[in-house]
């Protein structure tokens, strides 16, 4: 039997048809979605298509924050010279993800809303302090992303609410960051484990570091880091230990728990001397 698709025309449509086949699946470029149906990890016979809604391929600055629509491709938050500029880090991220074939196609909601501990740009966007709008026929939510992940491949979206934005706040002063993924069968690969860092500033120099881990627990998971007067090496010791505190990695073809901890600790250093080279005039 062929499977249903509804091709909604507005987001009050889609939310609507969403509530009426509880068991649809909702897609925009579909990459992940295909591979987990073919896969048997998702079974579905309807679904939601809500590329042809308009507004939803949208980026917008305002002085408060980035929003970013479901629809825009990873290609295009790889290669924005405005996302480059102010939020160096996401840019960084987005770039890593899979191929260029397959950054054209995926989109940011439909990356988010896969909930996979091991996606790429989720680390960054923790570190950047993002949030997440989950629309419904009925209300309209925001979900800072560090209440998103819930737990392995479950994320915080409730039944009859899509993804409708990304948020990154512009009041985060970040003087120095760092995206490092590290991928043990071949780049274009899950990693086996990523680091995003980024150092926090006031008006009394670096003080906090924000520290984020993929595919190194059931969820992508941040801890913040007090550097305050912490020299370069002091930093690292600090933040390799809370690392290690939030490190509890799932053995898998791409490495055992013993093997994915140690390059755990790789990824962090290496992000940690990455990001303090950025500071200006150093610390």
């Amino acid at each position: 039997m062929r499977p249903n698709v509804f091709r909604p025309q507005s987001l009050q449509e889609a939310c609507s048809l969403l509530e009426e086949h509880e068991e649809a699946l909702v897609y925009g470029g579909g990459t992940a979605l295909q591979i987990l149906l073919k896969q048997g990890i998702l079974v579905g016979s309807s679904f939601i298509d809500i590329s042809g809604i308009p507004g939803l391929a949208e980026i917008s600055f305002t002085d408060d924050f980035l929003r970013v629509g479901p629809m825009v491709t990873l290609r295009r938050m790889e290669r924005s010279e405005e996302i480059r500029e102010l939020f160096s880090l996401a840019s960084s991220a987005y770039a890593k993800v899979a191929n260029p074939r397959v950054r054209n196609t995926a989109t940011v909601g439909g990356n988010i809303a896969h909930g996979d501990y091991r996606l790429d740009p989720p680390v960054a966007l923790l570190v950047l302090g993002a949030s997440v709008e989950l629309t419904s026929r009925n209300s309209i939510r925001k979900v800072p992303l560090e209440e998103f992940f819930v737990d392995f491949q479950v994320t915080d979206i409730s039944a009859g609410e899509i993804v409708t934005a990304v948020e990154i706040p512009r009041s985060i002063h970040i003087v120095g960051s760092s995206f490092v993924k590290l991928s043990s069968l071949s780049a274009n690969d899950w990693p086996s484990a990523s680091a995003a860092v980024g150092l926090m500033e006031n008006d009394n120099g670096v003080h906090t570091l924000r520290l984020a881990l993929g595919a190194l627990a059931a969820t992508p998971v941040m801890a913040t880091v007090d550097i305050r007067n912490l020299n370069l090496d002091q930093t690292l010791e600090a933040s390799l230990s809370k690392a290690m505190e939030l490190m509890d990695p799932i053995a898998d073809v791409r490495g055992s728990v013993k093997y994915k901890l140690r390059l755990g600790r790789v990824a962090v250093e290496e992000a940690i001397r990455s990001a303090w080279k950025e500071v200006p005039n150093g610390r």
